[in-house]
This record gives structure tokens, sequence and C-alpha cells, in this order.
């Protein structure tokens, strides 16, 4: 993968080098063992975890958790009860599985690029602007995974915060770094940090507002990046 600055890179550019295949949640759950699967040839694995995906996602959205049934997600998927009881014995369980993937994905993705940059500014846009992009190119998952976490076992709400605060101590780590560093001003860089992780959260949390005012994700990227330095680089 080709190094890119955090100023520079784009949504498309980013959409090259992070292919279909580095957030194929299903993917990342049929490699991991994450559960016993009873049907055992990979193809069909494959196909039918996207289906069990892109139903919970969608149904999910539409009724939300609560109110989705096994039966709903069968019929949406395609698939039969018998079918899905084979990967899954509960909607508690899928919900477990494909959240607690996609919040692995992310993790990686989000260290990678910010671990390729030196300079503190390039390590904090890189941060935001992957951030962002994950966000727009996983929206249901994202928007779902917000949604719907309260939904989770006590011990399953427990990662999920802790990895929404372990993304949060990234940004806020970044912050610390570069003020060390002469880059940035002091300030309280974790309420800081809080309050830069709400700013990425809007975007997928009422994309449509933005939609309407006809922003994009570069465009917001890039206003963020901006009203960041505003506040926080040393002039």
């Amino acid at each position: 993968m080709g190094s890119l600055k955090g100023y520079d890179m784009t949504y498309s550019e980013f959409i090259e080098l992070i292919p279909e295949s580095r957030i194929d949640i299903c993917s990342g759950v049929f490699f991991g063992n994450s559960y016993k699967v009873k049907i055992k040839k990979e193809e069909t694995v494959m196909r039918n975890l996207g289906k069990i995906l892109d139903a919970t996602l969608s149904v999910g959205i539409e009724k939300g958790f609560q109110a989705m049934t096994m039966r709903d997600l069968s019929a949406a998927a395609g698939l039969s009860m018998g079918a899905l009881y084979s990967y899954f014995s509960s909607k508690e369980e899928i919900l477990k599985v494909f959240l607690s993937q996609g919040r692995e994905i992310i993790r990686q993705i989000l260290v990678e690029f910010t671990e390729k940059e030196n300079d503190p500014v390039a390590k904090l846009n890189a941060a935001i602007k992957v951030h962002l992009f994950l966000t727009e190119r996983m929206h249901k998952w994202f928007y779902f995974s917000y949604m719907e976490t309260k939904n989770l076992s006590l011990q399953e709400r427990e990662k999920a915060v802790y990895s929404e605060l372990r993304a949060e101590k990234l940004i806020e780590e970044i912050l610390v770094d570069g003020h060390k560093k002469g880059a940035f001003r002091e300030t309280d860089h974790s309420l800081a940090a809080s309050v830069i992780k709400a700013m990425l959260q809007d975007w997928y949390l009422k994309r449509g507002k933005y939609s309407k005012k006809q922003i994009d994700v570069d465009q917001y990227a890039e206003f963020i990046i901006s009203f960041i330095h505003s506040f926080y680089l040393k002039l």
C-alpha cells in the first residue's frame, strides 16, 4: 500500500487503497472462527453470511433490533429457518458476531493509516479522514452499530464501549504527542478528543442533513480538519 499524507487523501483514493476484501466482515467472521459453521463449503458459507449480514442491517434499521425476529431475517436473506439456524442460534448471536468483527476491521485500518504518519498534524488528519471514509464506506454498519449496541449483553456492551473509547484514545494520544512536539497548543486533550469523535459520528448519524446541503464526505472531512486546525494548531 502506498503512503498518502493525511492532508491529501480523498475518499476515492481511500477506496482504491482499501478494496472490498479489506472491510469484508463476513470473511473476518468465517476465517476468525467466531462461531461454529455447520456447513463446510466456504463459498456457500461466505455467500450466506453476506445475505444474513445484509438482512440484519436492512431489517434492523427498518424495524429496530428488538422488533426484528429470526423469521424476518430468514425471509429477508432468502434462507430457510433451518439454514439460518445452522449459522446462528439467535439474533443476539448475529448482533454480537457482526458488530465485534466490524469493530476489529475498523481498529486495524485506523491504526494502519495513522502509524504511517510521523508528523502529528498529518497523523491527526489521517485519523479524521480514515474514520470518516470508513463510516461512508460502511454506513449501514456504523449506524446500526451505534443504534443497537444497547441490545448487546452487558459483557458485549462493555466491549463496544471499550472499542469506542479506544478510537477516542487514539485521537487523544495524537493530540498529546503533537502538543509535546510543539505542533498543538495546550488544552484539555481528553475533552478535545471526545468533541472530535462526536463531530465524526455526526456524519453517519445525520447523513441526510448533509445530503440536503449537498455536502459530500470529502467536503465534510476538509471542513472538520480546518475547524480543528483553527482551534488546535500553534501559530
